[in-house]
């Protein structure tokens, strides 16, 4: 907490805000993204899977 006071009495927030706006973008949604396929087709295209998930057979 410490030093989030010491960027805002610094004044760099805004910079420091702006920095973490973009990291998290990077981080949330870029990935998801990285295939060139949008989301909601992906989670179509998992949700209707004709073939089902392999099912671990105990030994």
């Amino acid at each position: 907490m410490l030093p989030l006071g010491s960027l805002y009495i610094s004044g760099d927030w805004d910079e420091y805000w702006q920095f973490h706006l973009e990291q998290e973008h990077k981080r949330n949604h870029l990935a998801l993204y990285s295939s060139g396929i949008s989301l909601s087709k992906q989670v179509l295209k998992a949700r209707c899977s004709t073939t089902p998930p392999p099912v671990p057979i105990p030994v």
